[in-house]
């Protein structure tokens, strides 16, 4: 199974919580400080919502296809590749409090998409590994997300 990941920075991140429970009839498969996720089985979809600054409006984070094993990571980095899209790998990656292999592409309006795979929960105090993952420090002055293109 697979689904299209929406990562979006929000400002309140218990006012979205509740709101997006609402909008989609679920409560969040996980819940930590400044990140919940979705597990959304109508329509399809992986809903995160990483905490951003108080004053400011949501924004898109990322966006992502969930595949369920390495190997699919593995495959879509290879037809990327040879499609002539430029990848960036990350195995064995702790983001968002999970264990992940990933590859990253960037659209042509530099919207960054991953391929990924949860391998693991990496419990409550694992935001990230290497880098920053979910925050925005690291391109607060571009406009883009964190990392390779954000996490989760």
């Amino acid at each position: 199974m697979s689904r299209v990941q929406l990562a979006l920075r929000v400002a309140d991140l218990d006012a979205s919580v509740a709101f997006y429970s609402k909008l989609f009839g679920t409560e969040p498969a996980k819940l930590r400080d400044g990140y919940a996720n979705f597990a959304i089985a109508e329509p399809p979809l992986k809903l995160v919502l990483i905490e951003g600054k108080a004053d400011e409006d949501t924004r898109l984070d990322h966006l992502g296809v969930e595949v369920d094993s390495t190997e699919a990571v593995h495959a879509a980095t290879t037809r990327l590749s040879e499609a002539g899209l430029a990848t960036t790998e990350e195995d064995d990656t702790t983001c968002c409090y999970a264990l992940q292999d990933k590859v990253w592409v960037h659209g042509p309006g530099r919207e960054p998409w991953e391929v990924y795979v949860v391998k693991a929960d990496a419990g409550t105090l694992a935001k990230q590994q290497d880098g920053p993952c979910c925050t925005d420090a690291a391109t607060a002055d571009a406009g883009e997300p964190a990392a390779a293109g954000g996490c989760c």
